[in-house]
């Protein structure tokens, strides 16, 4: 199994009324150099300018962003092309709101979505190997979050590592 660490920025808080503005992905292993950048242009005309300003974009750079067809089906094959080990996992910080971003998009955009039809909590997995619901992973990260997508999934993959299921066999 592949996991890879996913973030996703977008202009408002569900898909489909709002738009995805960007996506980071990572693929964790010991060198975390294998990533995937996404932007993907407005699929609606609604937006929260509160909600598009973390991802430091404008609206109007935005609407300049790449066809979202497009973007998914390069993440489709990004996937393929780092993925050796069966299908892959998706994990992230926060996977209820960062999964049905992806999820719906891959639908949307190719019909299928690559990881399944699940996802792991990065906090989930690393608590309970600490048997500490309180623990603090977040101390992990090298690379600070930012809301550049690849910079947090990075960080977040950098915090997984040490507790990442094939690094403990």
């Amino acid at each position: 199994m592949s996991f890879f660490v996913v973030d996703v920025e977008s202009d408002g808080p569900i898909p489909h009324k709002y738009s995805m503005v960007s996506f980071g992905a990572v693929l964790v292993d010991d060198k975390l150099d294998k990533t995937f950048y996404g932007k993907t242009r407005p699929i609606s005309q609604e937006w929260l300018p509160e909600a598009l300003a973390i991802s430091g974009h404008s609206r109007t750079e935005h609407e300049a962003f790449d066809d979202p067809a497009a973007v998914m089906q390069s993440f489709a094959e990004w996937l393929e092309s780092v993925n050796s080990n069966g299908r892959p996992i998706f994990a992230s910080d926060n996977v209820a709101y960062d999964w049905q971003w992806i999820n719906y998009y891959c639908h949307q955009y190719l019909g299928r979505n690559p990881f399944g039809f699940s996802g792991r909590r990065i906090c989930d997995i690393i608590c309970d190997l600490e048997k500490d619901l309180r623990f603090n992973w977040k101390k992990f990260r090298k690379t600070a979050h930012d809301h550049n997508p690849v910079n947090d999934a990075i960080g977040n993959a950098e915090a997984l590592s040490p507790f990442h299921p094939l690094s403990l066999m």
